[in-house]
């Protein structure tokens, strides 16, 4: 009998595998297809949207009102543009959308057509918009899913209905479309190889990006830190240290970009000693490191070594994106423990509290959580290009459709600027870490809502007293700058200055002195004054012309010390002596 009952839950044990390993593979495949979308989330919004659109008969009346008067209106352009009148446009093209620049769609019948797209697109977005009893969630879902599906067949992606592709075409009698089938074919065979590495146009990791000198002093198996040479014209350096915390997701020379566009070069140059973290590109190895694995291996350990170099000095530390909200937490940790080694924290796009994310909470919900938990767990991370696949979809206009219709329709193979080479040297991201960040971090938000716990104790961002800088930009679709602003509410007791400069989440960032047309806005809120709205803030902030890094540094030279003599690179006799040049070898995996 007990035999019989042991065979038994034995076949039953082995039932549950395969069904379980059947689960996983289809949703793995499911997962890639889909950028991360689960096809159950995504049919659920869609059910909610129709259901209750369904019910909406006033809505529906409204909808119904909106299309007959937007055809009409679309008629009476028609008829004025045909006979060669002054039509005037009945729809906008959305702000940053350079989709119909081109003089050609100022002509008949293009003219026609572009702005019957540009209506067809404003009335899906009412129909995805304002129906009573649709989670925000899912109206936000629908809402972008509906605006992916109409931008795929917009008519500047079409060749026949695209004058700039035909202007092309008749006057290289095709050989646009040559050039664009020999791009293909090139795009289509570098795809399929093993190991390809990216095309960054010519610059070189070490020569022309992440070239500022420096030596490499510390390595563990997470990362590596820099430390950069001094380049002050009397040898004089802020006593205070400055240590940088990139983003793990790509690489840490969008700091240190070619040198008129390097932070790192300008912030030497300014009388800093800089400190970098650069991340390893991690493999299957690393499945099982997390968000604490990445603080203390990280962060705190290169805290640990600036502080053996530059000793008896608090820290001015910077974090960038993701490596700003790991430094929030850092900060939080050192508060609740009374670490005072920190003198400044300065975040750059940085999100504390993910109530309101942006678009990328299209891809963040339970469901689709389960379906990137599968996808990850066969190599032990999250590949680059899937997450670069994912982010681009974020702004499919601009960094898909725009670029295929350029290169395989115009022929166009346009230069690589260095921004766009260090956007396509792509990393990966370890299971766990990728796990927590999105559980923890986004569903939960357990950082605004002080219940995430390191070493087993929750941290409080209002226990931080450190003066903090805050930088948001205008067009940021990943963090939205009243979303990095919500961190006026989270730290009531530190000196808070916040600087909002336009731009988007990178080139607003890697902006400095010498682009041109840059602006920003910078005020400081002292310890226990009220909170003020963010739109009321914006409105009586004075807006500065030209980049914000002076403001910056500025600030950093206002909360620091004296200046002392320059540093030499490294600390042998703590055995922190260099082990090779910068940018170092991580960068490169």
């Amino acid at each position: 009998m007990s035999t019989e009952a042991n065979s038994q839950g034995q076949s039953s044990d082995a039932v549950a595998g395969l069904a379980r390993r059947l689960d996983h593979q289809l949703r793995s495949k499911l997962s890639r297809l889909t950028l991360g979308m689960s096809p159950a989330h995504v049919a659920g919004a869609g059910l909610d949207w129709a259901m209750h659109l369904a019910m909406s008969p006033g809505k529906q009346l409204k909808l119904a009102e909106s299309g007959i008067r937007k055809t009409m209106a679309l008629g009476k352009y028609a008829f004025s543009a045909a006979i060669g009148g002054d039509a005037e446009p009945v729809a906008e093209t959305p702000p940053h959308d350079r989709r119909f620049a081109y003089d050609g769609w100022q002509r008949w019948p293009y003219n026609l057509i572009s702005q019957g797209y540009l209506l067809s697109r404003e009335w899906w977005q009412e129909a995805t918009r304002d129906i009573d009893g649709v989670t925000k969630d899912h109206e936000a879902l629908v809402s972008f899913l509906a605006h992916q599906m109409i931008d795929a067949v917009s008519p500047y992606n079409l060749p026949l209905t695209n004058p700039e592709v035909i202007d092309s075409t008749r006057s290289e009698a095709g050989g646009n479309l040559q050039r664009g089938l020999r791009l293909l074919a090139q795009d289509v065979k570098s795809s399929i190889q093993p190991e390809r590495k990216p095309d960054t146009g010519g610059f070189e990791v070490g020569e022309d990006l992440a070239a500022s000198p420096g030596k490499v002093i510390y390595r563990n198996r997470l990362i590596e830190l820099i430390q950069y040479a001094p380049k002050t014209k009397r040898g004089k350096v802020l006593a205070e240290p400055l240590l940088f915390v990139p983003p793990w997701i790509m690489k840490f020379y969008i700091l240190d970009l070619s040198p008129a566009k390097s932070m790192v070069r300008y912030l030497v140059e300014q009388g800093h000693t800089v400190f970098m973290i650069s991340w390893k590109n991690p493999d299957e190895g690393d499945a099982g490191l997390g968000l604490n694995d990445y603080l203390k291996l990280g962060f705190m350990e290169a805290l640990d070594v600036v502080g053996a170099v530059v000793p008896e000095q608090k820290v001015n530390a910077v974090g960038y994106c993701a490596g700003g909200t790991l430094l929030s937490i850092a900060a939080a940790v050192m508060a609740r423990d009374g670490d005072d080694r920190l003198n400044t924290v300065s975040t750059f796009t940085a999100q504390t509290d993910c109530s309101e994310p942006g678009e990328i909470k299209m891809f963040l919900s339970d469901a689709q959580l389960s379906m990137l938990k599968d996808t990850m767990s066969r190599d032990g991370y999250l590949d680059g290009p899937y997450m670069a696949a994912a982010f681009n979809a974020l702004n499919a206009n601009a960094l898909v459709w725009q670029p295929l219709v350029e290169r395989y329709m115009l022929g166009k193979e346009p230069k690589l600027i260095d921004l766009m080479a260090w956007n396509r040297d792509v990393t990966r991201v370890p299971y766990q870490l990728h796990y927590d960040w999105l559980q923890k971090v986004y569903l939960e938000n357990a950082l605004a809502e002080d219940h995430y716990a390191v070493d087993g104790r929750n941290i409080h961002l209002s226990d931080i007293r450190t003066p903090m800088f805050f930088v948001g930009t205008t067009t940021d679709h990943v963090a939205p700058w009243k979303s990095v602003y919500k961190i006026h509410r989270l730290a009531p007791y530190a000196e808070l200055t916040f600087c909002l400069t336009n731009g988007g989440h990178n080139a607003g960032i890697a902006c400095g002195p010498v682009h041109p047309r840059r602006k920003h806005q910078v005020a400081t809120r002292e310890p226990g004054e009220g909170y003020v709205h963010p739109d009321l803030w914006r409105s009586r902030t004075a807006t500065t012309e030209g980049s914000w890094w002076p403001t910056w540094n500025k600030w950093l030279f206002e909360n620091s010390g004296a200046k002392v003599s320059a540093r030499t690179i490294g600390a042998a006799d703590e055995g922190y002596a260099p082990i090779c040049d910068a940018p170092g070898t991580y960068v490169h995996l």
